[in-house]
């Protein structure tokens, strides 16, 4: 490993808990994490729970070395599951271990890294459309006539017994929501929500 955390006198080492949160979603680290010990799982958290578990961590490794290369956010979060022996290199001592690699080698972990984080980036992407298919397909399946020719949909139970149903988190259902008005897929507030465009749905139904 070109750069351990043991050349830098600053890195001293600190011990996460089981359960801490080591990054989230779209943050922009001024450091990199190294983990000495411990597991850290990656995912996509909802609430307080990791809903969605994407990876694995074990140390000894670097934990967001490739999201801080790059210069770009966290595309996970990442949630201690054991207890965690960690160091925390600032992200300049970090970058400066990497200067000394050879060109090739350089090019080689850049090419890692952003393959790395592309395909993070898509296994998110697709947990959030599978939750909007989900979305969709249940205000598809509950939709009733208006008697005007329009469709609209009455929630008669709370949102957190609508989300429950669909195996989602309360938050990720009132984020579909708002995604789907923001496109004009649905309308209206409260609890009748009307359908303005049901073949559009029916697409992100999977339909």
């Amino acid at each position: 490993m070109f750069l351990t955390p043991s050349f830098d006198p600053s890195a001293q080492a600190e011990v996460a808990a089981p359960g801490a949160v080591l990054r989230l979603r779209s943050d922009r680290p001024a450091a990199v994490l190294h983990i000495d010990s411990g597991r850290v799982l990656l995912g996509v958290r909802e609430g307080e729970q990791m809903r969605h578990q994407l990876g694995v961590v074990e140390g000894p490794a670097w934990l967001d070395a490739a999201p801080v290369l790059l210069e770009q956010p966290c595309a996970v979060d990442m949630v201690a599951e054991t207890a965690v022996r960690l160091r925390s290199v600032p992200r300049d001592t970090f970058l400066r271990g990497f200067a000394v690699l050879p060109a090739s080698v350089q090019g080689l972990v850049r090419d890692l890294a952003a393959l790395y984080c592309q395909q993070t980036e898509l296994a998110v992407s697709r947990l959030a459309q599978d939750a909007e298919a989900r979305c969709a397909q249940w205000l598809l399946r509950h939709a009733q006539n208006d008697g005007n020719g329009a469709l609209r949909v009455t929630l008669h139970q709370r949102k957190r017994l609508i989300a429950a149903q669909l195996g989602i988190a309360p938050e990720t259902l009132s984020r579909v929501l708002r995604h789907l008005r923001e496109h004009g897929l649905i309308a209206g507030t409260g609890n009748v929500l009307a359908l303005p465009q049901p073949r559009a749905l029916q697409r992100v139904a999977g339909g």
